[in-house]
């Protein structure tokens, strides 16, 4: 049985192509009654986000993020699928080191999202990273990034000091994890 909801892309068009993301305006059809809707669809490339503690502290990081106007976003370490044929846990790794200077002695797959559904296709995935070692930091670009350690036992006050949809999911998937 079909579900009612089904349906089947029928054409579209890229309307923009920029350095990370595309726009198109793509045509589906929903194969119960044949209506046919046109949507803006963002295509993303993806990205990973790294849940970090050492067993007292959870790394976090802090940036600017013009897109919402704020100088200082309290994030989890996190960057885009960028490099051809780099699966999503070597980018988590790569990017634990660049942005924190950590390496991950254990790196586990936490949960797949998609980040807005209603107009980008973009999957985040997240990772917990532990038995942390020094690596070196140097993402190779001016992220103007500050590591901020926040404790273990007080989770709920990074949980309250962030908007980040990825941060606050990462920090929720680690408070459940050990309570």
């Amino acid at each position: 049985m079909t579900s009612p909801r089904a349906f089947t892309r029928t054409g579209g068009e890229q309307v923009f192509d920029g350095h990370v993301i595309s726009v198109h305006v793509d045509t589906f059809r929903f194969d119960a009654d044949g209506e046919e809707v046109e949507r803006e669809v963002v295509r993303h490339p993806g990205a990973v986000a790294v849940v970090a503690h050492d067993g007292t502290d959870v790394l976090l990081v802090r940036q600017p993020r013009p897109a919402v106007g704020d100088p200082d976003v309290l994030e989890l370490p996190a960057g885009l699928l960028d490099k051809d044929g780099e699966p999503p846990e070597a980018t988590a790794a790569r990017e634990l080191t660049e942005e924190v200077g950590k390496v991950a002695g254990s790196l586990e797959h936490l949960h797949t999202y998609w980040s807005s559904v209603g107009s980008f296709d973009e999957e985040v995935h997240v990772y917990l990273a532990t038995d942390l070692t020094d690596g070196e930091a140097d993402s190779g670009e001016n992220e103007r990034i500050e590591v901020v350690r926040r404790p273990l036992a007080d989770l709920d006050t990074a949980i309250a000091e962030t908007k980040d949809a990825k941060t606050l999911i990462g920090l929720l998937l680690l408070r459940d994890r050990l309570r």
